[in-house]
């Protein structure tokens, strides 16, 4: 968008959907960033991207489990439903997959400027977090051409209305968008943080959200620190 800096560190937020198969395994919907992409080029990554402004003016149909709300506010000042909104927004956008529930907005869409809550809107669902679960926040290390503080969500494919294998309204920023076993995610081209982010899924579905808290790569200064968010 005009008058974004985008070596600036921004919030941003990301979806991992999955999905258990009727033997037992699981996937999760991955898809591979363009080669001339100036940030993670040709990387497999999950939905996601930068939190824009219009989402803090989204109203969800049913907000965030109450512990991820405490998490998410942690050492930060942006409220968890804009992260949550921002959320639902790339999974929409990079997928077309929905996550919402039926019924009607309790304001118009935010205009569209680039970004397609209008597009979400006209299908008649309105964004809804209840099933989401705050796993994993990390940011990007100083001297990256793009920063981010992101915050990863998991969220069961049951929540998601209609054909979960029906990308034909997925916007040209991933290709290749399909489900993967987790088991075989390691033979993707995946970035290290990925890598890390996929280990904290499988310990999640395995073992439930860990006792210690949700884990935290802050990169935010020049040493880097791993802490956990309680």
């Amino acid at each position: 968008m005009p008058g974004i800096d985008k070596t600036a560190l921004r919030h941003a937020a990301t979806v991992v959907l999955w999905r258990q198969q009727a033997g037992g395994s699981v996937q999760v919907l991955m898809g591979q960033r363009g080669d001339k992409a100036a940030f993670m080029p040709s990387k497999y990554v999950f939905p996601g991207g930068a939190v824009d402004s219009a989402d803090a003016d989204v109203v969800l149909a049913d907000g965030l489990p109450a512990a991820c709300a405490l998490r998410l506010q942690v050492d930060t000042a942006i409220a968890p439903e804009t992260l949550a909104a921002a959320a639902i927004r790339e999974l929409w956008e990079e997928t077309g997959l929905a996550l919402g529930v039926s019924g009607t907005w309790a304001a118009p869409p935010p205009p569209d400027e680039g970004y397609d809550w209008a597009g979400f809107a006209a299908r008649g669902l309105v964004p809804c977090a209840a099933a989401m679960q705050f796993i994993f926040r990390a940011i990007t290390p100083p001297g990256r051409s793009r920063r981010f503080d992101a915050r990863f969500f998991l969220v069961p494919a049951t929540q998601i209305p209609g054909d979960i294998d029906d990308f034909s309204a997925a916007s040209d920023e991933l290709s290749h968008l399909h489900w993967i076993d987790l088991a075989a995610t390691r033979s993707l081209d995946l970035p290290f943080i990925t890598e890390v982010v996929l280990a904290e899924v499988a310990a999640v579905l395995r073992d439930g959200p860990a006792s210690g808290g949700v884990p935290f790569f802050d990169n935010s200064s020049n040493r880097p620190l791993f802490r956990r968010l309680v």
